[in-house]
This record gives C-alpha cells, structure tokens and sequence, in this order.
C-alpha cells in the first residue's frame, strides 16, 4: 500500500494511516536521517488523541504516552549495537504489550518483532512531499 502526501497535509495522511493499519499494535518506521519518521509519528500520536509532548527517543530509547483509548510506545534503535541491548532496555516488554508501539531504525534489532509488525518506508520526495510504503511482511 503507497501514499504520498504533503507535509502540510500530514494530519489526513495519519488518518488515512490508522484506516490503512487498522488494528495492527506493532509498527516499524524505516527510513533514512531526517526523512521525517518521528514527524509522522507525531502526527499519529496527535490524531489519537495525545496530549504529552512528543519528541524524539533516540537518548531515551522508549517513551511512553497515554491516549484515551490506551499507551502508545515510541521507541528509538538508533543509538542501539544490537538486539542483546535492545532486550536489555526492555524494548521486548513493549513489543509484545498488546499496546501500539512506533519503532524507528528496526533494523538494528530486526529479529525481536512480532511475525505481524507493518513496516512503514518514508521516503522523501522533495522538501514538502514524502512516500508512504506500508509492507505487513
């Protein structure tokens, strides 16, 4: 599934997302440094309600925030050297919650996600466009 949208419509781009994933918990952000995964992941986490400040885990690795129908955790591998240290921050917990989970850089600890994680690849298509590619495999 593609879509491409524009950075000043990327609130009916995270609509659109949330009818496209459905019920789907675990969701991998891949793309390359400033493509604007964690921008969109903001905008998601607002069009479900958020009301914590949504920022960047790349120090923290996990962040957690409260929405009216549940959690949702953000999760950063970007900082991590493998999957023993992703286990080790406790990422695995988060991953098999049954609570939404963003995840940027999955491919530093690809072999930890549940066999249904949608892969989400954000590619930027100039400085106000970018490409949605939703993969369930």
């Amino acid at each position: 599934m593609d879509f491409t949208y524009q950075l000043n419509g990327i609130r009916a781009a995270a609509v659109w997302f949330w009818q496209a994933v459905a019920d789907k918990k675990v969701i991998a952000f891949h793309g390359a440094m400033g493509s604007g995964k964690t921008t969109f992941i903001h905008a998601l986490c607002e069009v479900k309600g958020v009301t914590d400040v949504v920022g960047s885990p790349t120090f923290s690795i996990i962040n957690e925030y409260c929405f009216p129908g549940g959690m949702i955790y953000h999760i950063d591998f970007y900082r991590l050297k493998d999957e023993q240290e992703a286990t080790r921050a406790g990422v695995e917990d988060c991953l098999y919650s049954d609570h939404i989970c963003f995840v940027e850089w999955p491919e530093k600890s690809p072999g930890i996600f549940p066999i249904d994680t949608i892969h989400v690849f954000i590619d930027v298509v100039d400085s106000e466009t970018r490409h949605l590619t939703i993969q369930d495999k």
